[in-house]
């Protein structure tokens, strides 16, 4: 028997209530799960329930929608749909109206005949479109407005064909541009009459939210979580700028004040912007994500707005990272053994036959080439400088073909201190930046141009597809390239160095 889920629900560690109501068994296949579950967003027992029934009633709405099955859209309903959109363009840019990111011109193109034929975008019309007339913008405002229709879509649980989305689109199209014209006005000082509805949560008559009782600035919340987390300088460098980026765009830098609809307005922007879907989602949404979870788990904020913040990261036949094949191995190694520098003469070599990341070569130091058990190792050790994880501190043997090619020499004839000195620290003192731009340039001035090529990164690639070809044990393969275990059991006991310099030799030598 099921239980009653007639009042709203208390989650028993963020304290932010809930409507949790049960799916009808001949839904469930359409709405994808047993258990509707939808946020009221506030922690006030009260305001809970005034927002429940309308919360509920368009829970069962989009469950009716869902019932009725696929249905033609026509303009006036896709319209009708897409209306909210208007308020919450105008509303997210109404103090800084000259900060709205889209041309009203840009709308006026969009939907013109020419570009028909990009939906489905065939190979011969893309490169058209984006060559000699090419408009990122027209691309982005593409992005957008399918985004927002999605968005409406799942939100309102409709069921349509492609045609119908992309009236959809259209219509959305319309609204931000409708909204553009709006906060053009609003940016000459023309206020008018016109003002933005507030933005309802679940239906017309849902309130708002209340606002919060007090200012939460983004670096009070970036101090406590780097406090606590203790992340490496440079990623809290990165996660700090990340931040002044999104009070850029937001216009205040208040926490509190920040809502889901801001940070997709923000996702939507970068997206225009051309940056990569998965630069997106790990180097933006991520530590934002981060920072303000932090911020909910020690009652500085209600509620986290970036939880549910996502970006599709669908990678293309073509586009993986690989290794480098045998051909283009040798090309940079011979040009390696014919360099002068240090540093391009024996990094590469070192990640070659090791599978090492470039920057815990490039920080290694004299002391941390030495001898365990009269086989010749390397200490890759976190106080030479900071490591990706605690799997990342190792020992890994040499192989043979650098002790042939006279790497040990090299090390004998260094002084004390980093084997490579020569090499400049960056602003965060890690040799590596500077490594990983010098070797990058010199690798595709070689000709290796390929964009699934990662001139550092790509030896390590290279090292794990021969360690498969070449039948090393998968624990111990991890165990030399510093990645985790992938079961409980290869965590318990010790890799000696002789099981790994027996696994490491059967890399033949180019």
């Amino acid at each position: 028997m099921p239980l009653p889920m007639a009042r709203p629900w208390k989650h028993p560690d963020s304290g932010i209530y809930y409507v949790r109501k049960a799916v009808p068994v001949s839904l469930r296949s359409l709405v994808g799960r047993s258990i509707e579950k939808l946020s009221l967003r506030t922690k006030d027992p009260d305001e809970a329930r005034a927002r429940f029934a309308d919360a509920v009633r368009a829970i069962e709405a989009r469950w009716a929608t869902l019932a009725a099955g696929p249905s033609a859209l026509s303009e006036r309903e896709a319209h009708e749909h897409a209306s909210p959109v208007w308020g919450d363009w105008v509303a997210l840019h109404r103090d800084n109206p000259s900060r709205n990111p889209w041309r009203t011109d840009l709308f006026e193109r969009l939907w013109r005949n020419r570009r028909a034929g990009l939906w489905g975008r065939p190979d011969l019309i893309h490169q058209v479109l984006h060559g000699e007339y090419a408009d990122r913008g027209e691309d982005g405002m593409e992005v957008l407005c399918y985004e927002h229709a999605d968005q409406l879509i799942e939100a309102k649980g409709l069921v349509v064909d492609k045609d119908g989305r992309r009236t959809l689109a259209k219509a959305v199209g319309a609204a931000l541009q409708r909204a553009s014209l709006t906060l053009e006005r609003f940016a000459l000082g023309d206020m008018g009459d016109e003002a933005p509805p507030v933005r309802p949560r679940f239906a017309a008559s849902v309130p708002a939210a209340k606002a919060s009782p007090s200012k939460v600035e983004f670096d009070e919340l970036v101090k406590g979580w780097a406090a606590e987390r203790k992340p490496a300088e440079k990623t809290l460098y990165d996660w700090k700028r990340v931040m002044v980026q999104l009070a850029e765009f937001l216009g205040h830098r208040d926490a509190a004040r920040v809502t889901s609809e801001d940070l997709i307005a923000w996702k939507n922007s970068l997206v225009a912007s051309g940056l990569a879907a998965k630069t997106i989602r790990e180097s933006r949404l991520a530590p934002v994500r981060a920072i303000l979870r932090w911020g909910v788990d020690n009652r500085r904020l209600a509620e986290n707005p970036a939880e549910r913040i996502t970006i599709s990261v669908k990678q293309k036949p073509g586009q993986g990272k690989r290794g480098f094949k045998d051909a283009e191995a040798t090309q940079i190694l011979q040009a390696a053994a014919a360099e002068s520098d240090p540093v391009k003469r024996w990094v590469p070599l070192v990640c070659a036959y090791s599978g090492a990341r470039l920057s815990e070569v490039c920080q290694l130091r004299v002391q941390d080439i030495s001898e365990v058990d009269g086989i010749p190792v390397m200490h890759f050790d976190a106080e030479a400088g900071s490591l990706k994880n605690v799997g990342s501190e190792r020992t890994v043997p040499l192989h043979s073909a650098l002790i042939a090619a006279g790497f040990l020499d090299f090390v004998g004839c260094q002084k004390a201190g980093p084997l490579f000195p020569d090499l400049p620290p960056d602003k965060f003192g890690k040799r590596g930046g500077n490594g990983t731009k010098i070797l990058g340039r010199w690798v595709r001035g070689l000709g290796l141009t390929d964009p699934r090529l990662a001139p550092n990164h790509s030896w390590r690639h290279r090292f794990k597809t021969l360690a498969r070809n070449h039948g090393l044990a998968s624990d111990v393969t991890d165990a030399i390239t510093g990645h985790a275990h992938r079961s409980v059991g290869d965590g318990y006991g010790e890799y000696d160095v002789r099981a790994m310099k027996r696994e490491i030799e059967k890399i033949p030598k180019l």
